[in-house]
């Protein structure tokens, strides 16, 4: 059965009538809120300022070295697995 999607629909009572990009946008007269709504809990954890003194900070991490089946591309200079080698060459997939 053919569906002509050009036809208007039956719209449902509970559904508002918004046919003009006017209706959409809303009252431009109505003051939008200039807050962001933020959650309280994280607020302060994932902010961090341009130029913060971050020298009492210290970062641990745990290098291994390479591996036997590893190998480092050519063009991207990353380590990957030698499934994503591009046979006979010495770059990975993604840099193909």
């Amino acid at each position: 059965m053919a569906t002509d999607y050009d036809a208007p629909r039956n719209r449902p009572e509970d559904e508002p009538e918004a046919d003009s990009i006017e209706a959409l946008r809303g009252n431009p007269t109505e003051k939008q809120s200039p807050k962001v709504d933020v959650d309280e809990d994280t607020e302060g954890d994932s902010f961090e300022l341009p130029g913060a003194d971050l020298s009492h900070e210290e970062l641990h991490i745990v290098v291994t070295p390479r591996q036997d089946d590893e190998f480092m591309c050519s063009r991207c200079f990353l380590l990957h697995g030698p499934s994503m080698r591009v046979p006979g060459t010495d770059h990975c997939r993604d840099c193909d």
